[in-house]
């Protein structure tokens, strides 16, 4: 390309994924690695009839927010995205994205903005699902995650965001791997830790021989983690050694304990799961007369630590495993009035009896899909108060529209959490009082 395809712009934004913003002839141009308040050279690499897209070809003005990234292989590693950006950065720029969500999906302003809840920016992630392939022409495995926007595993010898005594997993698994007959059949190693232990599953396509198990298990004991393969389905997760104790993790100052299994859903950063966990507890503030709902309640997450407060508490979830599971919780902490259904939340025209109860508080912890279809009940339920923990702003605003404009509620607060540091990932929190 000539000298000439290069331009100048100011960046004015930073887009949900990342990229810098800048205006140029009239459109939005996404600068991939530009930041907001900077002077950059780029050059446009696909044209697009509302915007373009661009790679940085030089920073004439850095913003007073650029870092230098820790991790080694950032820029390539799809895991991160915003590690050239300063952590107090990155949180401003989620909650404006939050608060811009709900002002022009929802319509709505919260009350009080909450402050962000904050935990390490490293060595926070107990739970990943990395990549394994044996590249023919490098004659070597790798294990990471996928490159940025492609479908190929990264180079990687370390993660940065990884729990501290998982750091060096990739390339520990990749120097395994290659010493397996069936390193070519290994397509990936989900990564789960509790507070005192940790688990890896090796999805293999077929089952190891016992020169493969002693060296998976000789792995297991130098690393101190537990091993399980996955011949299949999440069904067919097998201990490699039967006598492993169970994962878990304490919440409510260590008045809770939560077990779970390796492939079972879990919140990504142990620290702010307790955070949020607290706060949720802090403004439902259920009493000892209060009967709370807690949709999609997974393994008893908040379920529990409400129940220790309230008169009640239900639990709703699809997965019946992962009921099970929340009930065997509830008994195992001594909590008897705590109760778990099976439900799909997202036909709520088939909702049990459960649903004509009257709750006095809703806890919703939804997928990013979000809880629209389910809101319609809250006429039935009447709650004084809403607590809505969010992975996804867009769903969280549309939801908030329905429960303000529709029901009547008022969005009393709202705030960030740092469930994801350096990625573009915006986990946030809102409270709404019921109509009085």
């Amino acid at each position: 390309m000539s000298h000439s395809d290069v331009r100048e712009a100011d960046i004015v934004d930073l887009a949900h994924d990342g990229r810098g913003v800048a205006r140029d002839e009239g459109k939005a141009v996404f600068i991939d690695g530009a930041l907001p308040g900077e002077r950059v050279r780029f050059r446009v690499i696909k044209r697009r009839r509302q915007w373009n897209e661009a790679g940085l070809v030089e920073i004439l003005a850095p913003s007073p927010d650029r870092v230098a990234p820790r991790c080694a292989h950032f820029g390539v590693c799809g895991g991160c995205s915003l590690q050239h950006l300063s952590a107090p950065a990155q949180l401003a720029a989620k909650q404006r994205q939050l608060l811009d969500n709900l002002e022009r999906i929802g319509r709505v302003r919260p009350a009080r903005i909450l402050a962000p809840l904050r935990g390490s920016e490293w060595s926070y992630r107990r739970r990943a699902r990395l990549a394994v392939k044996y590249v023919h022409k490098k004659g070597r495995v790798l294990a990471g995650f996928r490159e940025r926007e492609k479908p190929y595993v990264a180079d990687m010898r370390r993660c940065e965001i990884l729990l501290g005594k998982l750091a060096d997993l990739p390339k520990d698994l990749a120097a395994l791997v290659e010493t397996l007959a069936i390193r070519e059949k290994l397509p990936q190693v989900e990564v789960s830790a509790g507070d005192d232990a940790a688990a890896l599953v090796f999805r293999v396509l077929e089952p190891p021989g016992p020169s493969d198990i002693a060296k998976l298990a000789a792995f297991g004991l130098r690393c101190g983690v537990q091993i399980f393969l996955q011949t299949g389905g999440l069904d067919t997760v097998r201990p490699l050694d039967p006598s492993y104790p169970p994962l878990s993790y304490a919440l409510d100052e260590g008045r809770v304990n939560i077990e779970f299994g390796p492939v079972d859903f879990i919140q990504i950063n142990r620290d702010i799961n307790r955070s949020m966990v607290d706060a949720a507890a802090e403004l439902l503030l259920p009493t000892r007369e209060d009967s709370v709902l807690d949709l999609f309640c997974g393994l008893g997450n908040f379920t529990l630590p409400l129940a220790r407060r309230a008169k009640r508490a239900t639990g709703v979830e699809g997965d019946s495993a992962l009921i099970a599971k929340a009930g065997a919780n509830a008994a195992r902490n001594g909590i008897g009035n705590a109760a778990f259904l099976v439900e799909n939340l997202f036909e709520p025209a088939k909702f049990g009896p459960w649903a004509d109860e009257r709750y006095d508080l809703v806890l919703l912890d939804p997928p990013r899909a979000g809880a629209c279809g389910l809101l319609e009940r809250m006429a039935q339920w009447r709650p004084r108060r809403v607590v809505y923990i969010s992975c996804h702003p867009g769903s969280l605003a549309r939801d908030a529209e329905i429960l303000v404009h529709r029901h009547g509620f008022s969005l009393t607060c709202a705030g960030v959490m740092d469930m994801f540091p350096h990625t573009t990932h915006v986990e946030s929190l809102a409270v709404f009082e019921g109509p009085a």
